[in-house]
């Protein structure tokens, strides 16, 4: 029998394209209850830097919370379809971002990156006030929260 799933939803935000920018996460554990959340400002930034961000830190929170199976869900069309290889990774910084999100893929037994509408589910709405409250608290430092 295979372990169940943790989930992970994040979403970047910049207001700018580049601008302030920040990401907003969401863990759940297996059973549906709320692991962690998080609101990280990340500066002048643009907005798939900091959906790249989100990932990036969701799959490192779910590999210290001790996660095998994950899925990571986030609106960012852009970033799975470049996990996933539909889309190449042309500029250097998307390269080196996605090179560090697939590392930390490997450490899981099963790993499922899924696109889902902004406002479909509970936890993306909940990340994306998260980051949003990251840019509201002045999106030049970190403004974390976390459970």
């Amino acid at each position: 029998m295979t372990a169940p799933s943790w989930v992970a939803y994040c979403d970047g935000a910049s207001r700018g394209n580049p601008g302030p920018a920040a990401f907003g996460l969401v863990v759940l554990d297996p059973s549906g209850r709320r692991a962690g959340e998080w609101g990280i400002a990340l500066g002048v930034n643009t907005n798939q830097v900091a959906e790249y961000e989100g990932v990036i830190r969701a799959l490192k929170e779910l590999r210290a919370l001790g996660a095998r199976r994950a899925v990571v869900k986030t609106d960012s069309q852009f970033v799975v379809r470049q996990f996933t290889g539909e889309y190449r990774a042309k500029d250097e910084r998307m390269k080196a971002l996605l090179a560090r999100a697939r590392g930390l893929a490997a450490d899981f037994e099963s790993l499922t990156l899924r696109h889902i509408a902004r406002s479909s589910e509970p936890g993306n709405v909940r990340a994306d006030a998260l980051a949003n409250r990251a840019l509201d608290a002045g999106g030049t430092g970190a403004a974390e929260t976390s459970i």
